[in-house]
């Protein structure tokens, strides 16, 4: 499995029969299935196509979190394994459902879903994710661990569905996962560049690398400040999908610290093993302009990867320090390097509204602990003066299962900001979150810009739901729902 596959993660191949009867006879005529999923509402078309079940089997499926194993005395049929499952009774219910049978037939060659429901995406959605294993490592490069199930057959009892638009839209999810979830002594900035020359290979995207010596010459003082005691230098990458004029130009922006040790004010150890994930706002925003531009929206999208390790060494930035991020229209104290993510998107922000004319910006970033603090791991913060673009980017969340709560842009707490040797103090210590967001908004300008903290529901420390072990790629499904309708931007 080369590097290159990180890009292309599997998933189960997806189709459809328009009732348990046909599912039934086209899967066992290929050699039968390995799991069979139903609830209540297909029993009587189970036991029509010759498949018998014990007395009181709709009794049993009364817990939506289960799937409750049904005993079937005529093997006749070649049916290795049938489970039932409570009828999900919402959107979320359904996703969470998925996800169960997409762990479920981890592995197995066929499996066939009967669930009733009016709108079948998010049952998709959360079988590609429930099918996802992040890749393991051996010798030579990423292992595949469990795989998805092969084959996958969802009977849709005529209710209609884009199976291939929605794969492509939840595998973002899965991209972003495995970019994040990849070890840093394997992963810094120029991995990164190298990942996004493949999607922009691939794709057919416009891409822009700013190496040292240019971020240097054009004044990016944030990444080199910051970048500046690894070895391995920091870098900048803009890949653009569409044209101007076709449609509003959205530029995302994602940060990608590839791992943060804090810097010279280090992390305890304990809060360091999951910094390789600390470039989840670059996975997300890269995976959704692959997703964009496979899908071919008809949208005009730029992203800003600003990329840096965040290392100490004999060239590591201090407290104290004052730098200034591009443009020069703010100079930082730096009184905390471990809050390093608000510098480098400073740099990717400033740029964005000088020379790239947005007419929308989002920055996505796992950026405070206090958010994390707020909103615990299931809902991710988001900050914006616009109402309008507010109410857009929770609907597309809640769309896709992926909450966000908006928290203020309290005007009181930019007073928290000041510094006496510079304009910003880069690390108050008072109301995390939203003095990190207050930070941010002295960098775009009068843009329309949203920032999305995820450093909450960007990671997962186990198997449950929706979500898998290490990265979640959070965000990715809401930003390309949210794309999805160009004319409400």
């Amino acid at each position: 499995m080369p590097e290159t596959d990180l890009l292309s993660p599997p998933t189960t191949d997806l189709t459809t029969a328009p009732d348990l009867a046909a599912a039934l006879a086209d899967a066992t005529g290929e050699g039968g299935i390995d799991l069979l999923v139903v609830d209540a509402a297909h029993l009587s078309a189970l036991a029509d196509a010759g498949v018998a079940l014990p007395d009181g089997a709709a009794g049993l499926l009364v817990d939506a979190d289960d799937l409750v194993e049904l005993t079937r005395p005529d093997a006749s049929r070649s049916i290795a394994r049938v489970a039932g499952v409570a009828t999900p009774a919402d959107r979320d219910a359904l996703r969470r459902l998925g996800a169960r049978a997409g762990r479920a037939g981890a592995d197995l060659g066929r499996v066939v879903v009967a669930v009733a429901a009016d709108d079948l995406r998010p049952l998709v959605e959360g079988l590609v994710l429930g099918g996802y294993r992040s890749a393991r490592r051996g010798p030579e490069g990423p292992v595949p661990g469990l795989q998805p199930a092969a084959a996958t057959v969802l009977v849709t009892d005529g209710a209609a569905l884009d199976v291939d638009h929605v794969v492509a839209v939840t595998s973002a999810s899965l991209v972003a996962r495995n970019l994040a979830n990849t070890p840093s002594n394997l992963k810094d900035p120029q991995w990164m560049v190298e990942r996004a020359r493949e999607v922009a290979e691939r794709r057919g995207l416009e891409i822009e690398v700013w190496d040292e010596q240019r971020l240097a010459a054009e004044g990016f003082g944030g990444l080199l400040a910051v970048g500046g005691g690894s070895v391995r230098p920091p870098r900048l990458v803009r890949l653009t999908h569409g044209t101007k004029g076709e449609s509003p130009h959205v530029v995302l922006v994602g940060k990608g610290i590839t791992f943060d040790t804090g810097g010279i004010n280090v992390k305890p150890a304990a809060g360091m093993v999951s910094m390789r994930t600390d470039m989840s706002g670059s996975a997300v925003v890269l995976s959704v302009i692959d997703a964009v531009a496979r899908l071919d929206l008809p949208v005009h999208l730029s992203v800003l990867l600003p990329l840096a390790e965040n290392a100490f060494g004999e060239a590591s930035y201090r407290p104290s320090d004052v730098i200034a991020p591009y443009g020069g229209r703010r100079t930082v104290e730096v009184t905390n390097t471990d809050a390093e993510g608000r510098i480098v998107l400073a740099d990717a922000l400033a740029y964005a509204d000088d020379h790239l004319e947005p007419d929308v910006l989002v920055d996505v970033a796992t950026l405070t602990g206090a958010a994390r603090v707020a909103l615990a791991r299931s809902m991710a913060a988001l900050f914006t003066p616009d109402d309008a673009l507010a109410e857009e980017l929770s609907a597309a969340g809640a769309a896709t299962g992926e909450p966000y709560w908006r928290l203020p842009l309290h005007e009181e707490y930019r007073a928290y900001l000041r510094s006496d040797v510079a304009d910003l103090d880069n690390a108050p210590g008072k109301v995390g979150a939203v003095t990190a967001a207050l930070f941010l908004q002295e960098f775009v300008g009068e843009r329309r810009w949203a920032h999305l903290d995820i450093a909450g529901p960007g990671r997962s420390d186990d198997d449950t739901g929706l979500l898998s072990v290490g990265a979640t790629g959070y965000g990715a499904r809401t930003l390309l729902t949210w794309l999805e309708q160009p004319e409400g931007i």
